[in-house]
């Protein structure tokens, strides 16, 4: 029986000590405005388990995502059965995690999005993707940080990939505002890997101890690792994904057997855009030995980039015209042809008559204007799921040392896809 605070004194005068053998009574107290100080929160513990309670449940509100380290620290020290949940998106760990540090229980809604407080996921994903009953103490924690979060697949993807392979960690979604501020938080060693994605990528850069060469010339990190020696290490896997993508791509056209260089050495390589993804396969391009053009909208950015990769650069209405050879490689990394405008494609039909392969970083819809025209006109195509799934095999051996369930993620994305999560 849950009893709220102010109402437990009324309620044991009521029952005069007469409570049945098998029933015990949880006292709980409920903020709906924020999460108070650890001194708060341990006082209140305190008066609620003067009430004579079995157990004892604080229910907060999250303002951050640090919010929950607090109701950690206390559920940890407990010496009593407690259940500590903070309400709302950013308190969502707080549901998952509470196994990990000793939470009497959690709770879950019969059907998902009917919830009876704010930021409750359902008891099929407690059970079935965060794998619930496999937490413990001992139990890594790993997320994707980003702001919004609720969209994201790498959830789907890296906890039935651990539980395959019973790598004792979990997957979380973080909806995180500051990125300092959650890493210092969150500083003990059992917080050992994240993914990084919009708005945060050159947030996690500048919070790394050490960066991987490739990731220090782009400026932006999509991976970071916490060393066993607390230094934060980041990567870019990005680049990683796309180009091991676009070299599949080649070697399986060319029906090549994978001879040692990269199947890119030498080829001209046309990139579309200039941001973070377009400055990961300018760079990874360069790496690989191909000569690379830069196409973006403003010529300035695109300058920017293709000196730095001792490329070429010209802006998207010139690259209509621009073929200077055939059997070019092109990518596309800009939003155009992006769902809900699916009918929109950054290139025309007619240009792509000069490309042997066209990659699109763009995974929704699978196949976009762009790869349909490509593939009437020839092309071999490379989906941007193939980016994803590349980048989730790499990150998957950072995170837990072991050899990636390869044709699990695959099958898990792909469902995942149809179903539209």
């Amino acid at each position: 029986i849950d009893v709220e605070l102010q109402v437990a004194h009324d309620f044991y005068k009521t029952i005069q000590g007469k409570k049945p053998e098998k029933v015990k009574i949880i006292v709980s107290s409920h903020n709906y405005q924020n999460t108070p100080s650890l001194e708060e929160i341990g006082n209140l513990v305190a008066r609620i388990q003067a009430t004579g309670a079995d157990i004892v449940k604080v229910a907060t509100t999250a303002v951050d995502i640090t919010d929950s380290a607090r109701i950690f620290q206390v559920l940890v020290h407990s010496q009593v059965p407690m259940i500590g949940l903070v309400m709302g998106d950013r308190g969502f760990i707080s549901r998952i995690l509470s196994a990990k540090f000793g939470g009497f229980l959690t709770f879950g809604s019969i059907e998902a999005g009917v919830v009876s407080a704010p930021g409750q996921p359902s008891i099929k994903d407690l059970l079935d993707l965060y794998n619930f009953r496999l937490l413990g103490p001992d139990t890594k924690v790993h997320g994707v940080i980003g702001n919004p979060i609720g969209h994201s697949k790498s959830p789907h993807l890296y906890n039935p990939a651990f539980k395959s392979v019973n790598f004792n960690g979990i997957y979380l979604p973080l909806l995180v505002d500051n990125v300092a501020n959650f890493l210092k938080t969150y500083s003990s060693p059992d917080f050992v890997g994240y993914s990084y994605t919009i708005p945060h990528k050159e947030a996690g850069f500048n919070c790394c101890d050490e960066i991987d060469p490739i990731a220090k010339e782009i400026g932006a990190i999509s991976c970071m690792i916490k060393r066993p020696d607390g230094n934060l290490m980041g990567y870019n896997v990005d680049y990683l994904g796309a180009i091991a993508a676009i070299e599949e791509g080649l070697r399986a056209s060319n029906g090549a057997s994978p001879v040692s260089g990269s199947p890119l050495a030498g080829k001209l390589f046309v990139v579309m855009g200039a941001g973070g993804a377009g400055k990961a396969l300018a760079f990874g391009g360069k790496e690989k030995g191909a000569r690379v053009v830069v196409a973006n909208r403003t010529y300035d950015k695109a300058k920017q980039l293709a000196n730095k990769v001792g490329g070429e650069a010209i802006t998207l209405a010139e690259l209509e015209n621009f073929h200077p050879e055939d059997g070019m490689i092109l990518a596309n990394t800009t939003s155009v042809g992006m769902k809900p405008k699916i009918e929109d494609t950054p290139l025309s039909k007619k240009a792509l008559k000069h490309y042997s392969l066209v990659f699109d970083a763009i995974y929704t819809p699978k196949l976009t204007r762009l790869l349909r025209e490509a593939q009437e006109s020839g092309a071999t195509i490379v989906y941007g799921t193939e980016m994803f799934i590349n980048q989730a095999f790499v990150q998957f051996e950072k995170f837990s040392g072991l050899p990636a369930p390869k044709q699990l993620i695959r099958d898990t994305l792909a469902r995942n896809t149809k179903e539209g999560i």
